[in-house]
């Protein structure tokens, strides 16, 4: 089996191709809504499955999940970069919780 091709990323203020970028690490954040905090979407999605007869479904909570690559080599590191992009920009901290893994 071949190994895949890697591709490189595009310049967004140029949107030229650049080069492949070394990807040395891989995380996953999750981000999910504190217990106690409505989910009208996982509401949404209930309602639909039930809609669907889809049975056994009790409850539902909807939230989101970052795959992203990393060029950090050190974890500790990696794992405070993804903190800060965590509480700045990828949850709302005052009603979602967050969990940074390296799978």
């Amino acid at each position: 089996m071949t190994p895949p091709v890697r591709l490189g990323h595009w310049d967004s203020l140029t949107f030229a191709q650049c080069p492949p970028k070394d990807i040395l690490m891989k995380a996953r954040v999750t981000v999910t809504l504190k217990s106690g905090v409505l989910d009208p979407q996982g509401k949404a999605i209930e309602g639909a499955l039930r809609s669907l007869g889809i049975a056994g479904v009790d409850s539902v909570r909807q939230g989101k999940l970052f795959e992203i690559d990393l060029t950090e080599t050190d974890k500790a590191k990696a794992e405070a970069t993804l903190k800060l992009a965590c509480d700045k920009l990828l949850a709302n901290t005052v009603i979602e919780n967050y969990r940074v893994e390296f799978p």
